[in-house]
């Protein structure tokens, strides 16, 4: 595991707290040594700051997730969700607010640990099709009427969730505890966000969606075809 963070006593602090969880953990205090690090060890999850001085965690996290993706757990002491809708769109896989408790911090990195297991299991699985929509969780491709659709892996969990369960209506909270494995105050917000880049992804009209259904003031489902 990789830690990369500029203040090296917060650094230190989760680097202590996850190896008493039993993780090897790596320590970068910049944005070029966390790029090194991680080409060289491959870690399997990156907790990344968002506010690096000179290369930024957003840069860092393109870089790291260019050639093979790299569970990232983003760290920022911004609260603007435009800030935390950024990270997930660079391949970012949750974020924490500083500050925070490092009971709160392990509690997220179990949680993408716990859903990279989920995804290993579900490699065996055969594609699911839907209407022109193909989902292939073993290969971890999407495809619309043939042409490759690039989602990260949370808008992928995500699309796959409805997939499975044509027509069953998902909340929020719901889509919470199935992707991300807990549920945060602000989860309703970071949901909605996912399922709209979705839906650009996959072409979607807004007016009259063709694979997912928005069901107002509960959630959201695929199109459960005739």
């Amino acid at each position: 595991m990789l830690v990369v963070d500029d203040e090296e006593a917060i650094a230190e602090a989760v680097r202590a707290r996850l190896e008493s969880e039993g993780f090897q953990v790596l320590v970068a205090l910049d944005g070029p040594q966390a790029i090194e690090l991680h080409r060289e060890q491959r870690p399997d999850l990156v907790v990344l700051d968002l506010m690096l001085p000179g290369m930024d965690g957003l840069e860092v996290c393109k870089e790291i997730q260019r050639t093979s993706w790299t569970p990232v757990l983003m760290l920022t002491a911004r609260t603007e969700e435009a800030d935390k809708v950024a990270g997930f769109a660079v391949g970012a896989d949750d974020y924490l607010t500083k500050p925070f408790s490092l009971r709160e911090l392990t509690i997220r990195v179990k949680a993408i640990l716990r859903r990279m297991e989920r995804m290993r299991a579900g490699q065996t699985e055969g594609p699911l099709v839907r209407d022109g929509l193909e989902v292939d969780a073993g290969r971890r491709r999407v495809t619309v009427d043939g042409s490759e659709v690039q989602l990260t892996p949370l808008e992928f969990e995500i699309l796959v969730t409805l997939v499975r369960d044509p027509g069953v209506v998902f909340s929020r909270e719901q889509l919470m505890d199935r992707v991300w494995g807990y549920r945060d105050y602000a989860g309703g917000r970071v949901v909605d966000s996912h399922v709209a880049r979705i839906r650009r992804k996959l072409g979607e009209d807004g007016n009259e969606p063709r694979f997912i259904r928005t069901v107002h003031g509960v959630g959201y489902a695929l199109q459960d075809q005739p």
